[in-house]
């Protein structure tokens, strides 16, 4: 864990990819693509912890329809800078069986995370598998799943804000941060 002076320092030193205002903006046209697509579906809708609370807590109240909401939690990086293997925290509810499910998430980097979370959703019997990820970092290869909706795209550089961390710190910034080159 850092210290508090070590993430200041960090943040101090880090250069912003998008401000509050382009963040805010992005999640208002996504909530109206979603919208449009999912408004006669009744989804249930699952936020993966914690990266996805801030991006989720936005938009939910963006989104023009009835929607059933719950969570889950898995992760490849816990506090590292460096994704490893999948560790699944909370599973996907029992309830997604006949559901069409939309899962929310703050990043698409590689897509392992994301391409496990639509197999073992569809293993589990849901009826259609949508995701929505506010930013999807270009890291110039192939990735196993491509999300549905997109709301901004990254440098292939370590970034951090709007619920992304580095080291755990600073989910909380309103726009998003790259450390520097």
């Amino acid at each position: 864990m850092l210290s508090c002076e070590e993430a200041k320092k960090i943040l101090g030193a880090a250069e912003q990819i998008f401000s509050a205002d382009v963040v805010s903006q992005t999640v208002k046209q996504m909530a109206v693509e979603i919208t449009g697509a999912l408004s006669h579906r009744y989804p249930l809708v699952l936020s993966i912890m914690g990266g996805a609370v801030v991006f989720t807590g936005q938009l939910l109240p963006l989104l023009e329809f009835p929607l059933n909401f719950d969570y889950l939690h898995v992760s490849r990086y816990d506090n590292e800078i460096r994704g490893g293997k999948i560790n699944w925290k909370v599973s996907p509810p029992e309830n997604v069986r006949d559901r069409v499910v939309l899962v929310l998430d703050d990043v698409l980097d590689e897509g392992v995370t994301l391409a496990a979370i639509r197999e073992r959703v569809m293993g589990q019997g849901a009826a259609a598998f949508y995701s929505a990820v506010f930013a999807e970092k270009v890291i110039g290869k192939p990735k196993p799943i491509s999300a549905d909706f997109v709301g901004v795209l990254l440098p292939d550089r370590f970034v951090f804000g709007f619920g992304m961390d580095i080291y755990g710190a600073w989910r909380n910034l309103p726009a998003i941060y790259a450390l520097k080159a």
